[in-house]
């Protein structure tokens, strides 16, 4: 019989494997501190007032006044459109009106006629009562001519359409020759007042009631145009709508802003920059916060020199810190590096025991 022995080639005998080294921390202690979160939202910006400038008669368009991107004054002319028919209309109108009063006069000298007869029983009551019924009759027709007149009048002085506000014209899609009617999809163009602009943005609902504890007209705000730069006026908050969206849980904001220097215009963005100011938070380094599926960890030193993966809400941040709301208290000692490396429970080498957050 032939026996084969087979060793172990491992160090040692006993088979326990190596140990890893524990990793070396540095901490730093949590102290309350106030600070300032600055969020920024994208918006977008509208004329204080938007006016959609449509034909309220159809017609061909005989002239166009302005060019696109104008400045015009209340009241100031903008289209014209052809008015051969509505001229025409007016004097047929003109002509019935005319027509109705002449009526309106045979049947009122009429009664006069008839009533002596009445009276001396020449003729019967009923043949009064016939011609008060035609005057009456003739009194509503000429009612009936003077509205149509008017409404005549009215449809020719629409041929000429005008500025309901000043502001600023935009694109205009029609040209000389093209009919135009009240249903058209497309306005003649729209007229933008940019005194003031309204630039309209949507924030979450925490947020939304962080602005309302910390006072809407209290919060600063501020603007970053699309070139990167601040526009040099505040602006004031209001809200744009009543409800939050289900769907995102979102609410919609506006924010006014002065536009003396009309630098603003409808249809342009920008970025919304809110300022709030917060008390008894802790400010903890980017470096040292876990993102794990948006919810956010520290690594605290505890007994034993172990570490505890813990939970923190954020409240805001400024350059490279974090504002924490809850989840740590002051005096904490929280992990300041090498935090890929930490777990819950792991037993570590605390280098440093008492370094403030660096701001």
């Amino acid at each position: 019989m032939i026996m084969i022995s087979l060793t172990s080639c491992g160090q040692g005998g006993n088979g326990e494997a190596p140990q890893m080294p524990k990793p070396e921390v540095d901490f730093f202690i949590a102290q309350s501190t106030t600070g300032e979160v600055e969020k920024k939202y994208p918006g977008s910006i509208e004329g204080s007032v938007n006016v959609d400038i449509k034909a309220q008669v159809s017609g061909y368009l005989e002239a166009i006044y302005v060019k696109e991107g104008e400045y015009v004054q209340q009241g100031q002319s903008l289209f014209k459109i052809k008015g051969d028919v509505f001229a025409e209309q007016v004097n047929n109108s003109q002509a019935a009106y005319k027509a109705a009063l002449a009526n309106l006069s045979n049947a009122r000298l009429e009664i006069e006629k008839i009533k002596p007869l009445v009276a001396g029983k020449v003729v019967s009551e009923i043949q009064l009562q016939t011609a008060q019924a035609n005057y009456e009759a003739a009194v509503a027709q000429v009612a009936q001519a003077k509205a149509a007149l008017g409404s005549s009048k009215l449809n020719a002085d629409f041929s000429l359409i005008k500025a309901p506000v000043s502001g600023y014209i935009s694109r205009i899609p029609n040209r000389i020759g093209n009919l135009v009617t009240p249903n058209d999809a497309a306005p003649l163009t729209t007229l933008s007042e940019i005194n003031n602009v309204f630039v309209y943005f949507s924030m979450s609902e925490a947020d939304y009631l962080a602005v309302l504890r910390e006072g809407m007209s209290k919060t600063p705000v501020s603007l970053i145009l699309a070139d990167g730069s601040t526009y040099e006026h505040k602006g004031k908050l209001e809200t744009a709508s009543g409800n939050i969206d289900r769907t995102t849980g979102s609410i919609a904001l506006k924010a006014i802003f002065p536009n003396p220097e009309k630098y603003l215009r409808a249809g342009g963005s920008a970025r919304v920059v809110l300022n709030n100011s917060l008390s008894a938070v802790l400010t903890v380094p980017m470096a040292s916060v876990k993102d794990i599926q948006d919810k956010f960890f520290v690594f605290t030193l505890t007994a034993n020199d172990k570490v505890a993966m813990t939970p923190i809400e954020i409240a805001g941040s400024a350059g490279n810190n974090y504002f924490v709301s809850k989840g740590i208290k002051q005096g904490d000692k929280i992990a300041l590096n090498n935090i890929d490396l930490l777990n819950h429970e792991m037993v570590v080498v605390p280098k440093v025991a008492a370094l403030a957050a660096k701001k």
